[in-house]
């Protein structure tokens, strides 16, 4: 992931999802577009059946966990550090080893922190089992730079997090850095900022290429069914042919062959399964698959300083518009060195998870929003049915929905199915009769029942 990030965003939510759309717009224009053709046909039938379970969830939880958890955050004369405190304190490998015999994380509880995901209303979960630090969170036979053999804890939590997950229904997905600030063999030339904790002259990528593949295939062959390979280079291999150096198709083809159903991002160098802009939503939706990753508060590990979290708020708006474009949100927390997600991220996810029970239907298997423009918020579909997310309510009990053609069966509250609304046809625009009081008070979801396939007019304001 990069370094730099945002702090959660203030004012009026559409005005925040209406930055936040022009800045992707502006990346998107500056040449920074989506990876979104699949390294295969996209439109294949087995890239279809590959990602129908990706396209239906929507909502996952990514953890970045790892021994930089340790410092918490401080090194030094600063406090801002997290994951990448091994570059940005400019710590050698030697010293940067001392993390690991200070990581027991004996209160952690993978069931809990799966119930938890689960809970949230989250489908699927996506952790690191090696960020750029070099340092493999699960038990590799090809490094002794591991969890089971570098630190005192001596239980695999990629195991335990796999069957828990199993358990609860959730899809358990694998993170793994292309960079390693650790392994002698990759090049210093090729990390961000030409960085390595112990810069070996004679790095000859290739070696690490092949150690790379044997730890793919060592997540692919130890840990049951993995839903996706996320991988990231963190702005690494800069202006250099990455795909070719990294042997990226090799890599993906190893992939589907050890397991088909396995999904990859598009952080190789390559076009692939699906796009993954990071901390910023996309100004409109798209015909191929993407996933919006943020962080909940302002850094992706642990840093104890930061309590700088996003509100329940914030979070089910963004992932109303992300949906209403497509989309997935893959929304992360970092655990402390002992185990535990944050008080502050566990509040959060609870009071995300309380809209999702009664609302979760609006999200899970819909599609992007036949509207160019919702004035009153977002729009998901599905066959037959359009989810009017809320957010601004009108106060004189009047919901206009500008550009519908569809003849409006019924209406209704999702959270109260049993009342239905009164609809009205009108002049290019349909108006639903609405309670006074906008009775969830951050995204109240009104259902319109339509015959046939949604028909907006093309002159919608």
């Amino acid at each position: 992931m990069t370094r730099v990030q945002q702090s959660s965003p203030h004012g009026p939510i559409l005005h925040r999802l209406w930055l936040n759309g022009l800045a992707w717009s502006v990346l998107v224009w500056g040449g920074f577009g989506l990876h979104t053709a699949a390294a295969q046909d996209a439109s294949s039938p087995s890239n279809e059946k590959r990602t129908e379970w990706f396209r239906n969830d929507k909502f996952g939880l990514f953890v970045h966990w790892g021994i930089y958890s340790v410092p918490a955050g401080e090194w030094k004369d600063r406090k801002d550090h997290a994951e990448w405190i091994m570059l940005t304190g400019n710590i050698p490998s030697a010293e940067y080893e001392r993390f690991a015999p200070g990581f027991n994380p004996v209160k952690f509880d993978a069931k809990e922190w799966v119930q938890l995901a689960k809970d949230a209303g989250m489908k699927y979960l996506v952790i690191t089992s090696k960020h750029h630090d070099g340092f493999c969170m699960y038990d590799s036979k090809l490094t002794e730079y591991d969890i089971l053999q570098a630190t005192p804890f001596g239980r695999d939590p990629m195991k335990e997090l796999a069957a828990a997950c199993n358990q609860a229904g959730l899809k358990f997905c694998f993170y793994y850095s292309v960079v390693d600030w650790h392994y002698s063999d990759f090049p210093a030339k090729y990390s961000q900022r030409g960085f390595h904790g112990n810069p070996n002259p004679n790095a000859d990528l290739d070696k690490y290429v092949e150690y790379m593949k044997g730890q793919v295939r060592e997540l692919l062959s130890n840990y049951g069914p993995i839903g996706i390979m996320w991988f990231d280079g963190g702005g690494s291999f800069n202006k250099q042919p990455m795909a070719e150096l990294i042997h990226a198709q090799e890599i993906i083809d190893m992939i589907h062959k050890l397991q088909p159903m396995c999904i990859v991002n598009d952080r190789l160098g390559l076009p692939a399964d699906y796009g993954t802009p990071e901390q910023r939503i996309p100004g409109q939706a798209s015909k191929d698959l993407f996933e919006v990753c943020m962080t909940l508060n302002r850094h992706w590990g642990y840093n104890k300083n930061d309590q700088d979290w996003k509100s329940p708020e914030t979070i089910l708006c963004n992932l109303a518009d992300i949906a209403g474009k497509g989309g997935n949100y893959l929304l992360n927390v970092g655990p402390t060195a002992e185990g535990t997600i944050p008080e502050g991220s566990v509040r959060t996810l609870r009071e995300v998870g309380k809209w999702m029970k009664v609302n979760g239907e609006s999200i899970y298997g819909t599609t992007a929003s036949p509207f160019a423009k919702t004035p009153w918020g977002r729009c998901t579909a599905k066959s037959g049915k359009l989810y009017l997310h809320v957010f601004d309510w009108p106060t004189d009990g009047k919901l206009a929905v500008p550009g519908l053609r569809n003849k409006v069966t019924k209406a209704y509250l999702l959270a109260a199915s049993d009342k239905p609304c009164t609809v009205t046809p009108g002049n290019a625009q349909v108006t639903v009769a609405v309670p006074q009081e906008m009775p969830d008070k951050i995204d109240t979801v009104v259902v319109l029942e339509i015959q046939g396939d949604p028909q907006v007019s093309s002159a919608q304001p």
